[in-house]
C-alpha cells in the first residue's frame, strides 16, 4: 500500500486530495499546525467512514525543519504533496515574512529534510498562477511564460517553485511544480472572493445582511474547480521523469461575472451604476444596493488578467477540466444555501 503525506490537509485542496488518494486505496498522513481550535471540517468525514485507519494527522509546521524531519522519518511517504502555504495574496502584503517564512523558506525545509533522509519520495510541490505578471500580452499564460510576481506571496512561491527545481536539478531528486491557476469549491476559505460571493449572496438572500463589499470587480481570472486539480497533482508524481505543468480551464471570467452567474442561481436580477470605487450593484427587485466598492480589498499591486494554457497537461497527463464556469459557480453558491438553510432551521 502507497503512502502519501500531504502538507496542508485541513484545507480546500488538501481535503480534496485526501478523499481522492484515499479511494485510490494509499495511506493518507496529513501534517496540521497546532492551532487553539480544531480546524478540521474539510476533512472530518474521512474519520467516520470505513478503513478510517488509513487517514492519520500529524501536527508539524513548514517553518520548523526539526518537525519535518520527525514526520517525514516516522511515516517513510511514497509520495509527498505540498499544499501547505500562507495563501492569501492580500493578506501577503500585511504580513510577507510569514509568508516567506512558509512559503518560500517552507519548501526548502521540506527538500532539505527529504534529501538528508535519504528516502527517495517523490514530492509535488504546489505553484500558483500568481507567478505571472498578469500582462494580458503574454496570454494565455503556460510553462514557457516569463515569471514577474506582483505580490509578496508570489515571490515567495517563485523561490519555492525554483529551489523545487534546483533539488531536482542538483541531486535527481522527483520533485514537480504544478502551476495551477485559481480553482475553487464549497471548501475553499470565505476569506477569498469566490466564497465571500457565494456566501453574502446567500446572505442577502435570507435577509442576514443587507449588502457585501469587494474590491476590484474588473479582475480577470482563469477559475476551475478544485478536486479536479487535485487529480492532475497525482498525475503529476505517476509519470517517468518529473516535469512542472500548468494546470487551468483555458477561460477568463470577472469577479462581476462571477457575481451575476451566483444571482442568476439565487433568483437576483442585479444591476450595476456609477463608475470606479462609487459603482454599485442593485438590485432590481428591491432596489437595494447589494454590492459596494471597499478600497481596503484593493491588492497595492494588482494582477489584472490571468489566463492559463494546460495544453502540455492535456496532452501528457491527459487531462482536462471538466466543470464549466457556470457550473462551477452553481456548486459553491447551491452549497452555501444549503448551508444557510440549515443553519437557519438550528438556530
Amino acid at each position: 500500500m502507497k503512502k502519501a503525506l500531504i502538507t496542508g490537509i485541513g484545507g480546500q485542496d488538501g481535503s480534496y486530495l485526501a478523499e481522492f488518494l484515499f479511494k485510490k486505496g494509499y495511506q493518507v498522513y496529513g501534517m496540521l499546525r497546532r492551532s487553539s481550535t480544531f480546524n478540521c471540517q474539510n476533512i472530518e468525514h474521512l474519520f467516520n467512514i470505513k478503513e478510517s485507519n488509513r487517514v492519520h494527522l500529524l501536527y508539524g509546521d513548514m517553518t520548523d525543519v526539526d518537525s519535518l524531519l520527525r514526520i517525514i522519518k516516522e511515516v517513510k511517504p511514497d509520495e509527498i504533496y505540498n499544499l501547505a502555504a500562507q495563501s492569501d495574496v492580500r493578506v501577503s502584503f500585511d504580513i510577507p515574512f510569514y509568508t516567506a517564512q512558509s512559503d518560500a523558506i517552507g519548501v526548502l525545509n521540506l527538500l532539505e529534510a527529504v534529501k538528508n533522509l535519504n528516502i527517495g519520495c517523490k514530492i509535488y510541490q504546489a505553484s500558483t498562477s500568481e507567478l505571472f505578471s498578469g500582462d494580458k500580452r503574454e496570454a494565455p499564460q503556460n510553462e514557457k511564460t516569463s515569471f514577474n510576481p506582483k505580490s509578496p506571496y508570489g515571490v515567495a512561491k517563485l523561490y519555492g517553485f525554483e529551489i523545487a527545481k534546483v533539488y531536482r536539478e542538483s541531486y535527481k531528486m522527483f520533485v514537480v511544480n504544478g502551476i495551477f491557476f485559481n480553482h475553487e469549491s464549497p471548501r475553499r476559505g470565505e476569506n477569498f472572493v469566490t466564497r465571500k460571493i457565494s456566501v453574502g449572496l446567500n446572505e442577502i438572500k435570507s435577509g442576514k445582511k443587507e449588502k457585501m463589499f469587494l474590491g476590484n470587480l474588473d479582475s480577470k481570472r482563469d477559475w476551475g474547480y478544485a478536486p479536479e486539480y487535485m487529480e492532475a497533482a497525482w498525475k503529476m508524481l505517476q509519470q517517468k521523469t518529473p516535469q512542472d505543468f500548468v494546470i487551468a480551464t483555458g477561460e477568463t471570467h470577472s469577479v462581476r461575472e462571477f457575481i451575476e452567474e451566483a444571482c442568476k442561481v439565487l433568483d437576483i436580477d442585479i444591476t450595476w451604476k456609477g463608475k470606479g470605487l462609487n459603482e454599485k450593484g442593485i438590485d432590481k427587485k428591491t432596489g437595494k444596493t447589494i454590492v459596494e466598492i471597499d478600497p481596503q480589498y484593493f491588492r497595492p499591486n494588482e494582477v489584472s488578467y490571468l489566463c492559463g494554457d494546460s495544453r502540455k497537461a492535456r496532452k501528457i497527463l491527459n487531462w482536462k477540466p471538466k466543470t464549466s464556469f457556470k457550473d462551477l459557480v452553481k456548486i459553491m453558491v447551491e452549497a452555501d444555501l444549503r448551508r444557510e438553510k440549515r443553519h437557519n432551521i438550528c438556530c
